[in-house]
């Protein structure tokens, strides 16, 4: 396991194809102003020695000294010792709905990212539980495995859109069956699952599965995300608005908030519907949830006694330095023997 201190100093490397333009504007500059004053044949001549592949050399050893520098300053560190640690929580596991309904602006900024928006603020919220995370639209699909790394769930929690599934609908059957193998402690005696949707067009047997789902043990709370009055669902590329999507008799669709559909599937699951138009109402919510629940104590594992590793890259930095004084822009005897830009011709 690694960590890296301060990455912004990245940005270093940026210097080096400064270096590189700069290398070929003085080449070109040296090379014009040199036939001002002679011709090639003569240059050769006054400058037998001159070597191009030194210069170039010498660049690339530079830009080596920068690569180092860089991952100097960021300062990778390196875990050297695992420790089992005990924690007590609860097994919560996030079923987010990434069908094109959640593109609706009817929640600033619009429904999914709002969802993620609380999603992540639970999440902050938590303390010793364990988290995973679903996706689904027309199926559903894992996107994070049951883990008490909350900053990996929360990187992952990001990346999710509605181009992640090809088939559009809003499958809550199988994110719930999908739900159900992420339970992998059988002495966890609290299970939860939210599921963060706008409640719209949930297709199959939904009261059937979650009849299923409650008889496991799994407590399924729901969280509306949009308004009843409903908004059109706008289309973007690259964040400028294309059309808004229309059914088949070029009906621009109105998508509105199912809460009915949500309260029915936390009511037959032993849960409870929970608006989320007001994000601090909803970790409240949850906090008071999950704090009446029985902790389980569990172990996990994790990376301590992390060491600084810049040293090693602060020496190769000052090792190519030192090698870029040393090298001379001449010819050596065994370059003259390769002659590798035929400088000889």
């Amino acid at each position: 396991m690694y960590q890296l201190e301060q990455s912004i100093y990245f940005y270093v490397l940026f210097a080096i194809p400064v270096l590189a333009v700069l290398f070929l504007w003085v080449l070109i500059w040296r090379r014009r102003t040199q036939q001002k004053f002679a011709d090639s044949e003569l240059l050769k001549r006054l400058s037998p020695n001159r070597s191009i592949f030194k210069s170039i050399l010498k660049i690339v050893v530079l830009s080596l000294a920068l690569v180092c520098l860089s991952f100097a300053l960021v300062n990778p560190k390196i875990g050297t010792k695992i420790e089992t640690v005990k924690r007590e929580g609860v097994d919560v596991v996030f079923a987010l709905d990434v069908s094109k309904s959640m593109l609706a602006e009817d929640i600033a900024p619009n429904r999914l990212e709002k969802s993620k928006q609380l999603v992540t603020q639970i999440i902050n919220s938590l303390a010793g539980d364990r988290v995973g995370i679903i996706g689904y639209a027309g199926s559903a699909f894992p996107q994070v495995p049951i883990t008490t790394d909350f900053s990996s769930a929360k990187l992952f929690l990001g990346s999710m859109n509605t181009d992640m599934v090809s088939s559009q609908g809003t499958a809550i059957t199988e994110a719930i069956s999908l739900a159900e193998t992420y339970y992998n402690d059988e002495e966890q005696t609290n299970r939860v699952l939210f599921i963060i949707s706008d409640g719209e067009d949930h297709e199959g047997n939904v009261k059937s599965i979650v009849q299923e789902a409650a008889k496991m043990g799994i407590k399924i709370f729901t969280i509306g995300v949009g308004t009843v009055n409903g908004a059109p669902i706008p289309i973007k590329r690259n964040g400028i608005l294309q059309f808004y999507k229309r059914d088949e008799n070029n009906e621009q669709v109105i998508t509105r908030l199912g809460e009915e559909t949500l309260q029915e599937i936390a009511s037959n699951a032993n849960g409870q519907y929970i608006d989320g138009s007001n994000t601090k109402e909803v970790i409240e919510s949850v906090t008071a949830i999950l704090n009446g629940m029985d902790k389980k104590e569990f172990e996990s594992k994790q990376f301590t006694d992390f060491k600084d590793q810049f040293q090693w890259f602060l020496g190769g930095a000052l090792l190519f330095l030192v090698l870029d004084l040393l090298l001379l822009e001449r010819k050596t005897l065994w370059l003259k023997k390769l002659n590798l830009f035929n400088e000889g011709d």
